[in-house]
């Protein structure tokens, strides 16, 4: 024995084990350790098993632990905890299936003969009962990741869906996570289970990283399921299932959340649906669901590129425009998400389109389809000839005289100064009419000078009280900015206009959004504070989507000390001012308290592609 080893108090361990050089032993005694480990009752199990975690997160694909054993040793000691309650109670054996059930989700990561391997290990019925809930919450968390990533692979698939209870429980878990963990952990401060509290805050920190982390994971839950049922949407078999209205409603409204911004969520899986013909189908027959892709496509949201997928993909379908059974429900998907697709028409890219103007025009110009386009809602037709007659100015304009540019440049130079005129006099209407007629003057090429006017027409729209219309304008302003999707005012104003609409999680990441390109680094503002009316708006909204809003209005709020629920922290404040093209600060915050209380009114891919999204 060597000195280190000499050095263990528990000679013969897992670690002394490792640190021997020699192949031709370590191997052997790692392989026994872990045939050994499942029958013995000795202190101290879970140090090697969390060294075995580390090391699966650390090295997902190194194939030696996986070689001698380690699959078959951890589905043991999972039904070890759930069949022998005197033994899961002793010590730290709490935390073993926790960590049994993590190291298998890590090693069938990346790896497909990890993933064979597993499965012929009999990994699957242990995962299950965990999912089912035999124990916690916390231990259905891994389990339906390490489940997700058995299911993503071809070869192991059949496995999964073998147990037709694995999808059902998946899309329980993906609605109901919130409410599982805020009335088992959140809620009650005082019965909070020690285990849990050490396994989300690591021994760092109190209750309020305990609370801060129990939110991201059970976001995590609710995402790691959606993706397990993604494997499933690409089967026709299992579409019926997935596929119910009830469902989709509730699927579209689930979001990773910041704490989980890797995960493409609801979107992700309602695009694997937007592949097949049936998911395709259950889509556009949900309001709901082609209303948050219209707003999700018109966000700062990450997955933005996913929610327009869908909408040209439910426009393009050929045959829907052809079948007469089916040409009502393409016009209505049309009729719900043309503006929302115009007004992303001018992108230079998003994800996999280059010129969505181009491929929109290609598809919505009916020039032989007379008959057909008649049939749309007025609005639709006018937006229809609306894009025609811009892709003809497009084409018309790359022939004009540059001197005859530059007239039509000043025109629209004109127009918006007497427009910045009316707007400083009150009169609202007459301004956003000047700036119409500015951007129907000034050259498509123009874009610096057309995305102010589109931003300027868009404050004045939240003045008059149109939040739609100012979406639209500022989304525009947003598309045809040099660097996409970073012009500060126009982020501002959408983000005060979807506050008008109540919707918080477009209004919060514009706003974020709004504060890094403003007040951020690397526009050398470091050192700039956060408007106070700003700092606001955001913990207004962090509030509104706190993932456990629903849960705690149907079960009570958090019962701690004091009485009241955990709160974020502050990003900052001030009362500085800020320059605006046309409007001072003192009216942004007019237009954000107007909008305030009209919302207060209203409120009465494949498989393979989900791989790169993995935990």
């Amino acid at each position: 024995m060597d000195k280190s080893d000499s050095d263990c108090p528990y000679p013969g361990c897992f670690f002394c084990l490792m640190r021997d050089v020699n192949p031709s032993k370590r191997r052997p005694s790692i392989a026994k350790f872990f045939k050994d480990l499942p029958g013995e009752d000795d202190d101290g199990q879970v140090i090697p098993i969390s060294g075995l975690w580390n090391s699966a997160m650390a090295q997902p694909s190194n194939a030696e632990f996986v070689d001698l054993g380690v699959f078959e040793c951890m589905a043991a000691l999972i039904w070890k905890g759930l069949t022998n309650r005197r033994w899961l109670a002793h010590d730290q054996n709490i935390f073993i299936p926790y960590y049994a059930a993590h190291i298998i989700g890590s090693y069938t990561m990346v790896v497909e003969d990890f993933a064979e391997r597993a499965v012929s290990a009999g990994v699957i019925p242990a995962l299950l009962e965990l999912l089912r809930g035999r124990m916690t919450w916390v231990e259905q968390r891994v389990a339906v990741r390490a489940l997700g990533h058995l299911a993503s692979y071809d070869v192991t698939f059949p496995y999964i869906a073998a147990y037709g209870e694995i999808l059902d429980l998946s899309m329980q878990l993906s609605v109901d996570a919130p409410e599982i963990v805020y009335t088992h952990f959140l809620q009650f401060v005082d019965k909070r289970l020690a285990y849990h509290c050490d396994l989300l805050t690591r021994g760092v920190g109190g209750l309020e990283v305990e609370s801060r982390n129990a939110e991201a994971w059970a976001s995590q839950l609710q995402c790691w399921s959606l993706q397990l049922i993604n494997c499933f949407a690409f089967k026709d078999e299992f579409l019926s299932t997935i596929c119910q209205p009830e469902y989709l409603i509730k699927l579209s409204g689930t979001w990773g959340g910041l704490a989980n911004e890797n995960s493409p969520a609801g979107v992700g899986l309602i695009r694997t649906l937007c592949h097949r013909r049936l998911g395709k189908q259950a889509v556009a027959e949900c309001d709901a669901v082609i209303e948050t892709l219209c707003n999700v496509s018109r966000s700062s949201d990450d997955w933005q590129h996913m929610a327009v997928d869908c909408l040209v993909w439910l426009i393009q379908d050929v045959d829907s425009r052809s079948k007469a059974s089916s040409c009502f429900l393409w016009k209505f998907v049309l009729d719900k998400a043309l503006l929302a697709l115009i007004d992303l028409a001018e992108l230079p890219t998003i994800g996999e389109y280059k010129r969505l103007g181009n491929l929109l025009v290609q598809n919505l110009v009916f020039k032989n389809e007379v008959d057909l386009s008649k049939k749309f809602q007025p609005r639709t037709r006018s937006l229809i000839k609306q894009l025609e007659a811009f892709h003809d100015r497009v084409r018309m304009e790359k022939n004009l005289p540059k001197e005859d540019v530059q007239i039509r440049l000043a025109a629209a130079l004109v127009s918006k100064l007497e427009g910045n005129a009316y707007f400083s006099a009150g009169d609202i209407q007459g301004a956003a009419t000047k700036y119409t007629e500015a951007l129907a003057l000034c050259p498509i090429k123009a874009k610096k000078e057309r995305v102010t006017l589109h931003s300027n027409r868009a404050q004045c729209q939240l003045l008059l009280q149109n939040p739609e219309a100012a979406i639209s304008d500022t989304t525009r302003a947003l598309c045809i900015h040099n660097p996409v999707n970073r012009h500060g005012k126009s982020l501002w104003r959408r983000s005060q206009a979807y506050d008008c609409l109540g919707l918080a999680k477009e209004s919060l990441l514009d706003a974020i959004l709004f504060v890094n390109e403003s007040f951020g680094e690397s526009e050398g503002k470091g050192n700039s504070k956060v408007p106070r009316y700003v700092d606001q708006l955001i913990k207004k909204q962090m509030q509104a989507i706190w993932l456990f809003n629903e849960a705690a209005a149907k079960h009570g709020g958090v019962q701690c000390e004091g009485g009241e629920r955990e709160g974020g922290g502050d990003i900052g404040s001030s009362s500085e001012e800020s320059e605006w093209e046309t409007a001072s600060e003192s009216e942004d915050c007019a237009a954000e308290s107007c909008c305030s209380s009209q919302a207060e009114e209203r409120q009465d891919h494949r498989r393979r592609e989900w791989k790169n999204f993995r935990w």
